[in-house]
């Protein structure tokens, strides 16, 4: 049967996600048969910044594979629902140590302005010597870098990445967003809290290298996150221009990485995954 004739409303307590219980303007419905699994609530005694009156996500009981990933893709536009594919290995996801944050939050930052805070902080605090990390940039931040050239289609290209992550077993979460990028604050992903407390403004970056990178939000661990990019920087100026970005969001991977910006971009150049992680 097609699976055109098998729309179903969403199961079970998915509509729990949605503020307008699954329905919207449109009624949800998904034709992807899913896994056990059920709805995530913060740990009421994990320090919340304000109170949540639904769950954050929904979340598998078993792993999934990397092909579930990309058909819960397609069927986001109707069902109002992101997928990601979560590692569990630091921290089960169901312990609830969430704090989710208003998806409109995410309004509320612009990327380049981001860039500049974390930029101008850093300068003000580092050695003299240390700016050569950041040559050829130094403390003069040089904000967002042009947009790349699409390799392939996003879509097509972060089904593909799912199904390379889906080899490491993860588990499958939902969240109820209309763009991957928001997902982040959704969810009240915490992985970031280190280098910044709020994770909106993380999110407002992502929604800028999806237009500008073809990024899509595919993976998340308790301290990682998971991009596929169908328009990566693919000269080593506009790398190392992409690089400064990278560096502005998640700082370790240069620190305690190659250590400089040039040495970062040559990592990233063509590189049609990003992958990033806090200490």
């Amino acid at each position: 049967m097609d699976d055109l004739e098998v729309r179903h409303l969403l199961p079970g307590n998915l509509p729990q996600l949605f503020a307008d219980s699954g329905t919207g303007p449109v009624e949800r419905t998904l034709s992807v048969p899913l896994p056990e699994g059920d709805v995530v609530w913060p740990d009421p005694g994990y320090p919340q910044r304000q109170l949540l009156m639904r769950p954050a996500f929904w979340l598998s009981d078993e792993p999934v594979h990397g092909e579930l990933w990309g058909r819960l893709r397609a069927e986001h536009p109707r069902s109002g629902l992101w997928p990601l594919l979560l590692d569990e290995t630091d921290q089960p996801w169901a312990s609830g140590q969430i704090a989710p944050e208003p998806v409109s939050e995410v309004d509320n930052y612009v990327p380049h302005a981001f860039m500049y805070e974390v930029w101008t902080d850093w300068a003000e605090q580092a050695a003299d010597d240390d700016h050569e990390d950041l040559a050829p940039y130094g403390r003069h931040c040089p904000g967002p870098a042009p947009a790349g050239t699409l390799l392939d289609d996003p879509d097509a290209m972060a089904d593909r990445y799912a199904r390379a992550l889906g080899a490491r077993g993860p588990s499958l979460g939902l969240v109820a967003v209309d763009r991957g990028a928001d997902a982040l604050a959704a969810i009240g992903w915490q992985g970031a809290l280190n280098h910044n407390e709020w994770t909106a403004p993380l999110a407002a970056v992502l929604r800028s290298w999806e237009d500008r990178f073809g990024a899509r939000v595919v993976g998340l661990g308790f301290n990682t996150l998971e991009l596929s990019v169908a328009a990566p920087p693919v000269t080593t100026r506009h790398a190392v221009h992409v690089a400064a970005e990278h560096w502005a969001f998640c700082p370790d991977i240069l620190f305690q990485g190659p250590g400089t910006l040039a040495g970062y971009a040559e990592d990233i150049r063509g590189k049609t995954s990003w992958s990033f992680w806090w200490d």
